[in-house]
């Protein structure tokens, strides 16, 4: 009687070896995950919660909006002045944001009151076709540049006028379906000095929305950071352009 039972309780134990090699992992492999979790927290928590101050990034962003897009969609029953005037409208500045390598800052504070200008403001309608915009755009972007609104603004017209704009986006007449890297290697072929990982890529409501290139603080061509990761930003094989009003 003595050996069944002893098979028995040798059996017993071999199943509750194999149980708690399957639930419990060694220590440092419990510390590896912890550690790495609490790394991924700290560092999604970096870009929303700390203290932005400006002048502090590391690249800034040259955003051009697709401006029929913007008048198809969010701008059609606001009248603005971009849509209403009939001037034929096709990339305009969107807005320059500094970035951090991943995430970006924000509405940051300055010495004086960030107040904008009339002449800084009648000086950038030509690219910029709305008053809101362009003190939204300070208030929000231009703040966390350390630049005063001048000096914001004239970077901002610098990187604009630096883009050369393809010749088949200038004004379109017809609406355009294309692909986010056929629009891409025009840009890259119209630009020979800009390279895949300096632009992106972005799309809303299966429309181009804008397109984001990268600088860095001194104002040449850099690479993006996280934040323009193209599969994130558009994901569709293909973009409608509508045509230029």
């Amino acid at each position: 009687m003595k050996r069944p039972v002893q098979k028995i309780l040798l059996s017993l134990l071999a199943i509750a070896g194999l149980w708690a090699t399957s639930h419990f992992k060694p220590e440092t492999e419990q510390a590896t995950a912890r550690d790495y979790g609490n790394k991924y927290n700290s560092e999604k928590r970096y870009s929303r919660n700390q203290k932005h101050v400006a002048g502090r990034f590391d690249y800034y962003d040259l955003v051009l909006s697709w401006s029929p897009t913007y008048c198809e969609t969010a701008g059609k029953h606001k009248r603005e002045p971009q849509c209403t005037s009939g001037r034929p409208y096709s990339f305009v500045l969107h807005g320059v944001w500094p970035q951090y390598k991943k995430g970006w800052p924000q509405s940051c504070r300055t010495k004086k009151n960030p107040w904008i200008s009339r002449e800084v403001i009648q000086s950038m309608l030509d690219i910029m076709p709305s008053k809101g915009l362009i003190i939204h755009e300070y208030k929000k972007h231009g703040t966390c540049s350390g630049l005063t609104p001048e000096g914001y603004y004239k970077l901002s017209r610098n990187l604009y006028n630096s883009v050369k704009i393809p010749p088949r986006y200038q004004k379109p007449s017809k609406p355009l379906l294309l692909s986010p890297k056929e629009i891409e290697n025009d840009f890259l072929i119209a630009n020979p000095e800009m390279k895949p990982e300096m632009i992106s890529i972005v799309c809303g409501k299966r429309r181009l929305k804008e397109i984001r290139i990268c600088y860095d603080k001194g104002g040449k061509l850099t690479a993006c950071g996280q934040n323009e990761y193209q599969k994130k930003l558009c994901r569709l094989p293909k973009v409608y352009l509508p045509p230029v009003r």
